[in-house]
């Protein structure tokens, strides 16, 4: 391995290879490979006799790197016998393809050749898995349990992703997932809005090529000529509204009505709403219309009473609140375009007080606050998913937003109602209070 040498100073006995990455090395010899190949396989070494399916050492090279790391070894049988390669070289400059082409993100394998006296000559190659999760070219995920390799499933994709920040988590495959989930109507509606620009109508063919332009134009599916699998991005903003549901089901939006001031009053209603993002935001927009009025402006004080009061304090149901349009189209775009979807345990929900309303979107908050909260006030972006933001926020999307971002809404909630809106991160929740009048 070429940066971590074997040694020749200890006795030849079987040992782990976990206890090979523990401790330090000088140099690399035959002797450390065979005390290495002797212990047998484990979660972090693959033995592999020739270089024959590139497919099927990709998944397990991103098997490996999605465990942790270790190695694979060319030349040496199930029965641990170094047999060596015919061509170590050629077996080489393969395995640096397969890390380059059929592996995402790309790896940058250390391989080295080692050479026996007897003229046999096998092929190490070590992975660290730094950026993971990794995925191969179809878009799948693996992992290595024991010996053995098998694609991960989604509670597992999912811790793998909770390591670390998913900024990455929109280019995500959908496992279970194909281009006929796609709404072909919606999303052929978006791509002729940049017709004679971006999308040439001469060079499509008669029938729509739907996975070729999600994968090749829009970025939004991933895999091979055969099979090609929608990220998340792309599944969310043209997904039919009934596989969304389905195959993301973390997706929904909760919206319930209280009456009263807070969550401890009875509820009058509460929806899932469930549905791709041009969906859902339609939906949000109707449930709040049924209860609140959106306006474009601060409506006139009411008219006084012959007693000198705006209006009796015991009345048996409360007034419709007022809200500004724009705020309140900015707080539900902002939700849907910048929810942290790798988050298991939180869903979107949507509150309707009798004189607020209140929006909790998922949001890691390690690394999020104090400095990244107050910045966005003036509009600097902590965006998790930019490239699902940018196509929902497209005017060829379909969708009736208002610009300005959350400076705007702010700006447009204060004035409307004379209080300023309520931003708060914590618990891995971002919260957006706008007051009504």
């Amino acid at each position: 391995m070429a940066r971590r040498k074997y040694r020749s100073t200890q006795p030849v006995t079987e040992r782990s290879f976990l206890e090979y990455l523990s401790t330090p090395a000088l140099q690399t010899s035959r002797i450390e490979l065979l005390r290495l190949v002797r212990g047998g396989e484990d979660t972090y070494l693959e033995l592999k006799v020739k270089l024959s399916n590139p497919e099927k050492i990709a998944q397990g090279i991103c098997a490996l790197a999605n465990t942790g790391g270790g190695v694979m070894v060319f030349g040496v049988s199930d029965q641990l016998r170094v047999e060596g390669v015919d061509d170590p070289e050629d077996v080489r400059d393969e395995l640096v393809r397969i890390c380059r082409e059929q592996i995402s993100p790309q790896l940058v394998p250390y391989i080295d050749l080692i050479a026996f006296d007897n003229g046999r000559r096998v092929v190490a190659v070590e992975i660290e898995g730094k950026r993971r999760p990794y995925q191969t070219r179809d878009g799948r995920y693996f992992i290595r349990i024991g010996a053995d390799k098998r694609e991960a499933s989604r509670e597992e994709l999912s811790a793998l992703l909770d390591e670390a920040r998913p900024f990455r988590y929109e280019n995500v495959a959908v496992t279970g997932a194909s281009d006929a989930d796609i709404d072909e109507a919606h999303l052929w509606s978006f791509v002729r809005e940049f017709s004679g620009d971006a999308f040439d109508t001469n060079a499509s063919v008669p029938d729509y090529p739907t996975a070729d332009v999600l994968k090749r134009d829009l970025l939004l599916a991933a895999g091979n000529m055969d099979v090609v699998v929608p990220t998340v991005a792309g599944l969310l903003l043209f997904g039919r509204d009934e596989r969304v549901a389905e195959l993301l089901p973390r997706s929904t939006v909760t919206a319930v009505r209280y009456a009263g001031d807070t969550v401890q009053d009875a509820e009058i209603e509460r929806v899932v709403l469930k549905g791709n993002l041009h969906t859902l935001y339609e939906s949000c927009l109707r449930f709040v219309t049924r209860y609140c009025d959106l306006l474009d402006a601060r409506p006139r004080p009411r008219p006084q009473t012959s007693t000198g009061d705006d209006a009796p304090d015991d009345a048996p149901v409360a007034a419709r609140a007022n809200y500004d349009r724009a705020a309140v189209r900015e707080g539900i775009a902002n939700a849907l375009a910048h929810r942290d979807l790798a988050l298991r345990d939180h869903t979107t929900r949507l509150l309707v007080f009798d004189h607020s309303i209140e929006i909790l979107n998922p949001r890691r908050t390690v690394g999020f606050a104090p400095p990244a909260q107050k910045a966005i006030r003036y509009g600097v972006p902590q965006q998790l998913n930019p490239q699902l933001a940018a196509i929902f926020r497209s005017p060829a999307y379909g969708l009736d937003l208002s610009p300005g971002g959350l400076p705007m809404l702010l700006r447009h909630a204060r004035l409307f109602s004379g209080r300023r809106a309520d931003i708060n991160a914590f618990n891995d929740e971002f919260r957006l209070r706008l007051y009504g009048v």
